[in-house]
């Protein structure tokens, strides 16, 4: 683990009421069906015993029902996010049964947080030669899979966090597979039946039987399936690849702020950014977070760009990367960028720093540029029990090709590497791609107080910087940090496909005040107003004393929340 700050920092925070408009209002449940309605599925929820919010009304309640069971948080993560890799929507766009998800969990039995890194490697066939003879790497189909993470992340959370098999863990993804009526769905269901059958016929403790669910995906007859189907056609694939995946178990990066823990996955993930931004905002003279107040947007969004332009140069696998990790997490490197951030002058250049020589900005620092970034999304899934246990996660996989009778959706998060010779995240074979996907955990006096997942590729961890601001300086609860109007930058290398950024961009919100966008505008921002939210959050807290846990996601996104 990167060693923890241990000065009780950002003192300079005010604590303010939040300008809300509403959006404090009773829970919504806008575009859910009246079935939903009456079972009580909102936006947002609390209770005693559990609570979850995911991206998806029948994830949300195959995880309350879990708990409800008497199953802990890790039990009702792991049938959610089983749930959802078919129904969010129809395992085809969001998320997939062949796709990833990056999981941080806080264990109360000792007291720390770790990271299952749920994201699979490139084939053994995905060179940069190959690609590079193609014109790049596909932004979908079967040349853009990597190995299929979320089963065994799955697994690996049943069995280091969980109390139930995989078959009950599965029972509810199961029952919707049952109820589709296409070819896919009923072969997926086969699927599902092979690894419950293998679990039954495995011997041994509770975590034998659950490697066996492992062993039939990985290393027996789906794995060998997907290699038949992979040569036949043209993917890259291999039983091979299948065969060397485990879910690695990781420690943790955090930082100090605010007189909490700020986690995050490693920088395989864009997680680390994060962490940066909230150390350049502490260094930052006089800074006080005031929402929707256009001088705290300005300092944000430029403290961002600054990360954002480490995250670009220099994040990767550190498996097969050295990634200077170390100095970019350090109060030194942090202190010396920190007087870059100019407060009356927005910047239109990308500039990561140099933590080798420790200067504040890499000399000669250019960008490649390839394609325009698909149009895609990712879902959530934040889940916490009475004990004290804590999941948050952000599944994904874009759904690109189906491979055949398996019924397996493969993901096509290749894309998310690039092919420019020694840059730290170029594809190799074995190596994880530097993925947007990034849960954040927080823990205060050594307990978690909140978790966030956020959907939106490159606004993910913007947006979950403007939630965790809202939350530990303003004390906004998961309901209304969700329901904020947000803001964002493109001043950043695309993740998928690595357009160029669009250097001084600000997105704003339609929400927020014309009058922002006004001041903005005069500090050199270029402004643009979406037509819809900038990203999808979850969010869940739990209250140290009374025991409260309350869940909540975005109205307007559609995500849904359930207590107990």
């Amino acid at each position: 683990m990167h060693p923890e700050h241990q000065r009780d920092c950002w003192n300079k925070i005010s604590r303010r009421s939040l300008l809300l408009a509403g959006s404090a209002a009773v829970p919504c449940t806008l575009g859910l069906p009246r079935w939903a309605e009456a079972q009580g599925t909102t936006s947002a929820a609390s209770g005693y015993r559990g609570g979850i919010a995911t991206g998806n009304t029948t994830a949300t309640q195959a995880g309350h029902a879990v708990i409800q069971e008497g199953g802990n948080a890790a039990d009702a993560a792991a049938a959610a996010l089983l749930v959802l890799s078919i129904c969010d929507p129809a395992g085809r766009e969001l998320h997939c049964f062949g796709g990833e998800v990056p999981i941080l969990v806080f264990n109360p039995k000792e007291n720390n947080v770790e990271v299952l890194a749920g994201q699979g490697a490139a084939p053994r066939l995905a060179t940069r030669k190959y690609f590079a003879s193609i014109g790049g790497i596909p932004r979908s189909g079967s040349q853009a899979a990597a190995v299929p993470a979320l089963l065994d992340a799955c697994v690996t959370l049943l069995e280091r966090h969980g109390t139930r098999s995989f078959s009950s863990t599965a029972a509810a993804a199961m029952q919707q597979l049952e109820a589709g009526d296409e070819a896919w769905q009923q072969n997926l269901l086969k699927t599902f039946k092979t690894l419950c059958a293998a679990e039954s016929a495995a011997r041994g403790s509770r975590g034998e039987r659950l490697a066996g669910v492992s062993d039939a995906f990985y290393r027996g007859s789906i794995a060998r399936d997907l290699d038949t189907w992979s040569r036949k056609n043209k993917a890259l694939l291999r039983y091979e690849d299948l065969a060397a995946h485990r879910t690695r178990v990781e420690q943790p990066l955090a930082t100090a702020f605010g007189g909490h823990q700020v986690y995050k996955c490693g920088p395989w993930t864009q997680g680390p950014y994060l962490l940066q931004t909230l150390q350049l905002l502490r260094e930052i003279e006089g800074f006080e977070y005031l929402q929707r107040d256009p001088g705290t947007i300005h300092t944000v969004i430029e403290a961002m760009k600054l990360a954002l332009a480490d995250r670009d140069a220099y994040y990767a696998d550190p498996l097969f990367s050295k990634v200077p990790l170390k100095a970019l997490m350090s109060e030194d490197y942090a202190a010396m960028r920190g007087p870059l951030v100019d407060s009356k002058r927005a910047s239109v250049q990308l500039r990561p720093g140099d933590p080798a020589q420790m200067q504040p900005l890499l000399a000669g620092y250019r960008w490649d540029a390839q394609s325009q970034s698909p149009v895609l999304d990712t879902t959530n899934c934040v889940t916490a029990d009475h004990e004290g246990r804590m999941v948050v996660a952000t599944p994904s996989g874009w759904a690109g090709a189906l491979a055949g009778e398996t019924g397996i959706r493969l993901g096509s998060r290749l894309q998310s590497f690039n092919i420019w010779p020694d840059h730290p995240n170029c594809i190799a074979p074995g190596k994880r791609p530097r993925i947007t996907l990034t849960p954040t955990l927080i823990t205060r006096q050594g307990k978690p107080v909140a978790g966030i997942s956020v959907a939106g590729g490159d606004w993910q961890d913007q947006v979950a910087l403007q939630i965790l601001l809202q939350h530990l300086a303003d004390g906004a609860s998961p309901q209304e940090a969700t329901a904020t109007p947000r803001y964002g930058t493109r001043h950043l290398i695309g993740s998928f496909g690595q357009p160029p950024p669009q250097l001084g961009n600000l997105t704003l919100d339609p929400r927020l005040a014309p009058s922002v966008a006004d001041a903005l505008k005069k500090r050199g921002h270029k402004i643009e107003v979406t037509q819809g939210p900038i990203g999808a959050p979850c969010m869940l807290s739990l209250d140290r004393n009374s025991g409260r846990i309350d869940a909540a996601g975005d109205p307007a996104t559609g995500r849904v929340a359930m207590a107990h």
